[in-house]
């Protein structure tokens, strides 16, 4: 029951399913009813609208025609806009694997043009490899003449959504709402850097540690164990078997 008590006290955006995924990971041996008795006895639930939080006292469609059908043919990104709290504003470039629904990056800054969307596409594909397809709205940042020929250059291909039809980019748009509903609907960030820093941390724990309902509770991205490489000297292996 603490134990209970204090994930949803960690992690208030989940709901009794996500803390069972997480007792689960913990070696709980428990199953989601008698999680949502306990829930339901403490009085415990996600609220409907929550109140931002400061940080500073702190110390430290379109899917279902051309679908995903194993990592990284399909990609698609999309913006979200919020603001700092002295009311200017920012724009976040969001990034997904639609098959892992891995989030490959969320690059927060003030304002974004077409040329700045083609230097963070070129820093990606360097690190992971061009997608073969790349899916987005008609924002004019992403349908720009420069962007089209780039990728085209590069082999991608671009998968423009109806406009009006949000629903055609649907992998990026829930994840969207996840972002805003878990972290910006809670936070007030006092400047740029701030916010930079708490989203990509908020990124990292999507990836690795929150639990995903549509790939059965565990994350896009878990993080691996490496083992120590097997020893070469015959004496030990021969003390070990």
């Amino acid at each position: 029951m603490a134990r209970i008590v204090q994930l949803a006290r960690d992690h208030g955006r989940y709901g009794y399913r996500r803390i069972t995924a997480l007792l689960h990971r913990e070696g709980w041996r428990v199953n989601h009813k008698k999680v949502e008795r306990i829930w339901r006895q403490q009085g415990l639930k996600v609220p409907k609208k929550q109140p931002k939080r400061g940080r500073l006292w702190w110390n430290g469609g379109s899917c279902v025609r051309k679908r995903a059908e194993h990592r990284d043919p399909v990609w698609s990104y999309d913006f979200v806009f919020d603001r700092t709290h002295d009311g200017r504003p920012l724009r976040l470039l969001t990034m997904l694997d639609e098959y892992t629904r891995e989030c490959l990056t969320i690059d927060v800054a003030r304002q974004y043009r077409s040329n700045q969307v083609l230097d963070r596409l070129a820093e990606i594909f360097v690190e992971r490899g061009a997608p073969a397809y790349l899916r987005s709205d008609n924002g004019s940042e992403f349908i720009a003449t420069a962007v089209r020929e780039w990728l085209e250059g590069v082999g991608v291909k671009t998968l423009f959504i109806e406009p009006g039809s949000p629903w055609e980019n649907g992998y990026i748009e829930s994840f969207n709402g996840k972002l805003r509903d878990e972290l910006l609907n809670g936070e007030i960030f006092y400047t740029l850097r701030e916010a930079q820093v708490i989203i990509e941390g908020w990124r990292r724990e999507y990836n690795t540690f929150r639990p995903h309902s549509s790939l059965g509770y565990r994350p896009p991205v878990p993080e691996t164990i490496e083992w120590p490489p097997w020893p070469k000297d015959e004496n030990l292996l021969g003390a070990l078997t």
